[in-house]
C-alpha cells in the first residue's frame, strides 16, 4: 500500500535528491513522500503484457513506452508519480538532465491492487489531470476482467467501461488497441477471472 513515509515536510527538490540515491521508489505528494509496496505477481505480469503490447504497437513511431520506474511529475512540483506504464510521442520533455522525471505523457495506466485502488482512482488521477499532455488514463483491475478508459475530451474527461475478455480497448491518442484477453492472457491461464456484470 502506498503510505506516507514521513510528515515533515521536503521539498521537491530535496525528494528527488533522496529518490535518486534510493534503494525502493517512493512517490511525493505535497512536500512528503509516500513509500510503494512491492506489486504482486499478477500485477507484474499485466503490466509487462500492457507495455509489451504497446512496445509492439509503436514500433517505428515517434511514441516510446516506459514501465514502472519512469517518474511522472504533475504541474508546480506539487507530485511525482510513478505511473505502472507511461506513453510519450513526440519530443519527450524532462524535469531535468537526469532524464529520469517525464513531465509530458500522453497515456498513462495504472493496474489497480486493493491497497492503492482508492489513491489511483482519486489522489492519483485528481493530480495527473493537471497535466495538459494527457489524453488518457487506463485503469486496470487485476483481480477482475474490469478496464476503465478515461479519455479527456476539452475539460471534461468521459469514462467508458471494458467487463469481458473479447472487448478491445482503443488508445486512439497513440492509434493503439489492447485486446482484453492479451491484457489478462497470464492472469486466466491458472485460474478464471470473471468481469463485473452490474
Amino acid at each position: 500500500m502506498a503510505t506516507v513515509a514521513a510528515q515533515t515536510y521536503i521539498t521537491p527538490q530535496e525528494y528527488l535528491a533522496l529518490e535518486r540515491k534510493a534503494h525502493c521508489k517512493s512517490e511525493y505528494i505535497d512536500g512528503h513522500i509516500i513509500a510503494m509496496a512491492g506489486a504482486s505477481r499478477t500485477h507484474n505480469r499485466i503490466t509487462l503484457d500492457i507495455s509489451t503490447e504497446l512496445n509492439l504497437q509503436l514500433r517505428g513511431k515517434d511514441c516510446e513506452v516506459f514501465s514502472s520506474d519512469m517518474r511522472v511529475q504533475t504541474s508546480a512540483d506539487d507530485a511525482y508519480f510513478y505511473p505502472d506504464v507511461v506513453v510519450v510521442c513526440g519530443q519527450q520533455a524532462f524535469e531535468d538532465d537526469g532524464l529520469d522525471t517525464l513531465l509530458n505523457p500522453i497515456v498513462i495506466v495504472e493496474v489497480l491492487s486493493p491497497s492503492t485502488e482508492a489513491y489511483d482512482r482519486g489522489e492519483k488521477f485528481r493530480r495527473y489531470q493537471q497535466l495538459a499532455s494527457l489524453k488518457e488514463y487506463v485503469l486496470v483491475v487485476q483481480d477482475s476482467v474490469r478496464v476503465e478508459h478515461y479519455r479527456r475530451h476539452g475539460a471534461q474527461w468521459r469514462l467508458s467501461h471494458y467487463r469481458t475478455l473479447e472487448a478491445v480497448l482503443l488508445l486512439p491518442s497513440i492509434s493503439c488497441k489492447l485486446p482484453l484477453h492479451d491484457i489478462y492472457r497470464r492472469t486466466t491461464e491458472s485460474r478464471p477471472l470473471y468481469g463485473d456484470s452490474s
